[in-house]
């Protein structure tokens, strides 16, 4: 289990991370968002033993993670900008984590071989941006990690392969609890997959809960009348969001579902119907609900 508790972090007067606070639970995949600058990478870097937290407490499996080998051995971190020894083949790589990490699997880096499908002889750093990824995924999963912490993993990889990948971590996270934290912008790719989110912004967690009740918490609401709409439902509703053209409007609204239907029903509309709402359009109005131009979110 992945435990955060009150973690401060700054660089010199940047404020990083303000009293962060986050569980993930064994086997499972925890997604975390964030407009850019929210604080997520360094999250994630504290999370992998990198930086040391100025304040509060980063633990996996109830351990400190900093300068803690023991539990660096069983965590794999694949951050966004890749590292990998300059003259060095995958073959070379592979010879150099099956030497430092004792849980290395030469049979599942076989297996992988076969998704992969890169030649082992070929110098990483001559790779493409998207091969290099995959290299990584193919080093990292053959350590069968109990924590796989990813920085915006899927970035560079065509569509067949980012499949394959995701096919691969849901895999693990099934057959041996891995647990995975993955933080991207890529927000539609991260509802196929995780089942917890949390969200940053400015350095402190605005939200964090399992993605079927944050999307139960927020509805988007089509309602028409055969006259104007009342202004008072508009009100009274307190919508984080709405858009309205002529006697249709659209509502974003959050709170319980049947109290939002039956206040809307009371005005009697023509139309009321509830849309689907997607991870990306709940981050945006979240967003919005704690003064963040929309204009300015980019994913």
């Amino acid at each position: 289990m992945i435990e955060v508790e009150r973690v401060n972090k700054q660089f010199g007067r940047l404020k990083a991370l303000h009293d962060v606070s986050l569980a993930v639970h064994k086997g499972s995949i925890y997604g975390l968002v964030g407009c850019n600058g929210a604080g997520k990478t360094t999250l994630l870097k504290l999370l992998a033993g990198i930086y040391k937290p100025d304040r509060g407490l980063v633990m996996i499996d109830a351990q400190p993670v900093f300068e803690n080998e023991a539990i660096k051995e069983q965590t794999v971190f694949i951050p966004d900008s890749l590292y990998f020894f300059h003259n060095y083949s995958i073959q070379d790589m592979a010879n150099f984590y099956a030497s430092i990490y004792a849980k290395w699997s030469q049979e599942r880096f076989q297996q992988l071989s076969q998704v992969f499908n890169i030649e082992l002889n070929r110098r990483v750093k001559t790779l493409s941006r998207g091969m290099q990824r995959q290299v990584a995924f193919w080093l990292g999963l053959s350590l069968m990690p109990e924590v796989m912490i990813l920085d915006e993993p899927l970035d560079g990889l065509d569509p067949v392969m980012r499949q394959n990948v995701k096919r691969l971590i849901i895999q693990d996270v099934a057959e041996r609890e891995m647990t995975v934290i993955i933080s991207s912008h890529n927000l539609r790719e991260l509802e196929d997959i995780c089942d917890h989110i949390g969200i940053l912004h400015q350095g402190q967690m605005v939200t964090q809960k399992d993605l079927d009740d944050l999307k139960a918490d927020i509805h988007k609401i089509q309602i028409a009348f055969s006259g104007e709409i009342p202004r008072a439902l508009l009100e009274e509703s307190g919508a984080l969001h709405h858009e309205q053209r002529g006697s249709v409007a659209i509502l974003i609204v959050r709170g319980v579902y049947d109290q939002i239907i039956n206040r809307m029903q009371a005005y009697q509309p023509a139309i009321l119907d509830v849309l689907p709402l997607t991870l990306e359009e709940i981050f945006i109005y979240e967003m919005g609900d704690n003064g963040y131009e929309i204009s300015n979110i980019l994913y």
